[in-house]
């Protein structure tokens, strides 16, 4: 089956609200077109998923990541940079899948998944 992987680095608007936009509709049709889905947060996009504060934005951001966890889609994170944040436990228990995004990257370049990168 093929593979699509939305990864989510940057931590500006644009690249927050439009990846996890972009990673819902994606979910949207991905059944029908016989599509896996996997997301990926790593750098700025990462710490995002940690940020308590108000911005609308963020709190979309967040919001979508939690919504495509419900939805059943794999969303993952980097277990290193998770451990010198101190964000490890806040996110597993979110349901988001720490590993090492060395690890992560391989393991799509073996599944011939395409990344597409915001």
């Amino acid at each position: 089956m093929a593979k699509v992987v939305i990864y989510l680095f940057h931590g500006d608007e644009d690249s927050l609200a439009a990846g996890s936009h972009v990673a819902e509709r994606v979910r949207q049709v991905a059944g029908d077109q016989h599509v896996d889905l996997e997301v990926f947060c790593f750098g700025p996009a990462q710490g995002a998923l940690s940020d308590s504060s108000t911005d609308l934005t963020r709190t979309e951001y967040n919001a979508q990541i939690d919504a495509l966890v419900a939805s059943g889609v794999p969303v993952g994170a980097c277990l290193d940079a998770a451990r010198a944040a101190g964000t490890e436990d806040s996110l597993s228990s979110r349901g988001i899948t720490l590993q090492y995004a060395r690890d992560a990257f391989v393991r799509f370049a073996l599944e011939g998944a395409t990344v597409i990168g915001f």
